[in-house]
């Protein structure tokens, strides 16, 4: 079977050669009325957050609304299907997340290829999530940590938002690469975990890092590392995972994706507008503030993104044995 990244590539390299469509616009005239931009998770996480900060420079340049529309549901399933349904003249965007890269191996049913049913049209930014204790674990570096859950197998307790997030599938990731044993507790959300750990019924989460940083800076949290491959300039004092536990990466990341047959010269419009606005101070300052950094780049690496991340989370969920929840 071929890897979703090899499938991804020669996807690509067919639609440089495919011809437009004749039924849908060009890209000099597109868009000439609002566009929808399908977001599968309810209003005012990051994601929808980022969705809504792209979606006005988006409307700011081409002067037409982009509206954005949550369609929640089956931990983002919904939304996308919506998307690889409609038709793909550019009418309907996607907002492209870690989730849907999770999703592909962790549900058995999907009624579509996520690699193959999606086209990338840009990246727009990346997001650490925070490995951080309740202050009364006794370690204060992920060295420390590792050693303390080997001499306490099965006796630390991880929260997550829930079977299959990145919350959770950051910390199967860590015990995987770390070869340590720790209980998964799974929450309806990240905000009751987070209120678990507080409280010391859990000991351990790998948490976005935007609801977590005021709790760390006001003490009442330890961040051991971020799970990005640098460090955030959020928290530029606290190391990465990846210094002590070489390799692991764990970030959340966004962008703007479409239905497959999207016309080459609309996606390359969009792409060169969504880089247009995150090379923008202002913009990128908005998105500092949510402890993101921008993540420009071409159709085809935002592809290879989305490829990559597939197959390392596949990984992921074979090793746990995690299923919805």
């Amino acid at each position: 079977m071929k890897t979703p990244r090899r499938r991804f590539l020669q996807l690509a390299s067919a639609s440089i050669i495919a011809p437009a469509l004749p039924c849908v616009a060009s890209g000099l005239d597109y868009p000439s009325r609002p566009v929808r931009l399908i977001v599968g998770f309810p209003p005012g996480g990051v994601g929808d957050i980022l969705a809504r900060i792209i979606g006005q420079w988006l409307m700011e340049r081409v002067h037409q609304p982009f509206i954005v529309e949550n369609k929640p549901g089956a931990g983002g399933n919904i939304g996308t299907e919506a998307v690889v349904r409609s038709a793909p003249d550019g009418y309907t965007l996607f907002l492209v997340n870690t989730a849907n890269a999770v999703n592909a191996s962790l549900y058995d049913n999907l009624t579509f290829n996520f690699v193959q049913d999606i086209v990338p049209v840009a990246g727009i930014a990346r997001a650490p999530n925070v490995m951080e204790v309740n202050p009364s674990v006794p370690a204060s570096t992920v060295a420390e940590f590792i050693a303390y859950a080997k001499a306490n197998p099965r006796k630390i307790n991880m929260g997550s938002a829930g079977n299959g997030t990145l919350t959770h599938v950051a910390g199967e990731l860590f015990k995987m690469m770390a070869g340590i044993d720790m209980v998964h507790v799974p929450y309806r959300g990240g905000a009751p975990a987070l209120s678990d750990l507080l409280a010391g019924r859990i000991q351990v989460m790998f948490d976005n890092l935007p609801p977590s940083i005021e709790l760390i800076r006001a003490g009442k949290l330890r961040p051991l590392a971020v799970t990005t491959a640098t460090r955030s300039d959020a928290l530029s004092d606290v190391p990465t995972v990846s210094e002590f536990v070489p390799g692991y990466e764990a970030s959340g990341w966004y962008g703007v994706g479409g239905p497959k047959n999207m016309p080459t010269e609309i996606v390359d419009k969009l792409n060169k507008e969504v880089n247009a606005g995150l090379a923008d101070p202002t913009l990128k300052a908005r998105l500092a503030n949510l402890g993101c950094a921008a993540l420009p780049s071409s159709p085809v690496d935002f592809g290879t993104l989305i490829a990559a991340e597939t197959e390392k989370w596949a990984k992921v969920v074979k090793f746990s044995g995690i299923k919805p929840g």
